[in-house]
């Protein structure tokens, strides 16, 4: 599926040397990184059938704009669900413009467009804001203009705090509610809270520019009709990010 964006991601990644060599004079900056879990596992729903995976990505940001690339590779195959060992089964592009209206409020706007194996591709736009306070209050929308055929809206309100536990590592901790609003394609037709996540991770800071981050999420449903389509759900992994 897609072989075309194994070739993109590479060419992303060989390009962020070029970009950092000339990110002083054009004012660009971004990351690179890959992780290792042992699922995939997206708005509750278990995307790889409890089978491990590599995420991998690639960010460019100058001025407020972000182009971003992530895809999902299978590691292990299962035959009963029809997942094979060194499949792409989902790459994404990213574009999106952030914006800070004074020091409280921090907004970003943008769409993905998901790439999928198997099934139709969609895009979302979406937008979020972030309250610059403590534990950082974020709410955001996501609508699926593309595939969906109802309302399409998926919300999320999430809160996160970091704390130094020692020099070049920090602590990291998050909880997340969702509301699906009849994203059909996605997530569901049907109106009602979708899920709660609660994530913990660790970021140790290998150097300047490399960071070594492990990270653990629990996942479970909450309303009737999301307890039909999701599963009590934990996922953990490492992520290894180069940033310039």
């Amino acid at each position: 599926m897609k072989r075309w964006s194994v070739s993109l991601l590479v060419a992303a990644i060989l390009a962020v040397g070029f970009v950092a060599q000339a990110s002083a004079a054009i004012e660009v900056e971004g990351d690179a990184y890959v992780g290792v879990f042992d699922k995939y596992l997206w708005r509750g729903f278990d995307l790889s059938g409890s089978l491990p995976v590599v995420q991998a990505g690639a960010d460019l940001s100058t001025h407020g704009w972000t182009l971003g690339y992530w895809s999902n590779w299978q590691i292990k195959s299962d035959a009963g669900e029809g997942y094979d060992s060194g499949e792409v089964t989902e790459t994404d592009i990213i574009l999106s413009y952030a914006h800070d209206f004074g020091d409280l409020l921090s907004v970003t706007v943008g769409d993905i467009w998901y790439q999928l194996e198997g099934i139709e591709d969609t895009n979302e736009l979406f937008i979020n804001a972030t309250v610059n306070t403590l534990l950082a209050p974020t709410i955001s929308m996501y609508y699926d203009w593309d595939a969906a055929e109802e309302d399409g809206l998926y919300f999320t309100f999430d809160v996160s705090h970091s704390l130094e536990v020692m020099e070049n590592l920090s602590l990291n901790l998050g909880a997340l509610v969702s509301y699906n609003l009849h994203s059909d394609y996605s997530v569901g037709d049907f109106s009602g809270f979708h899920n709660v996540e609660a994530s913990v991770s660790m970021d140790y800071a290998l150097s300047d520019q490399f960071t070594i981050s492990p990270s653990f999420v629990f996942s479970t449903p909450i309303c009737s009709a999301a307890k039909d389509a999701i599963d009590t759900e934990t996922v953990a992994g490492v992520t290894l990010t180069f940033a310039f």
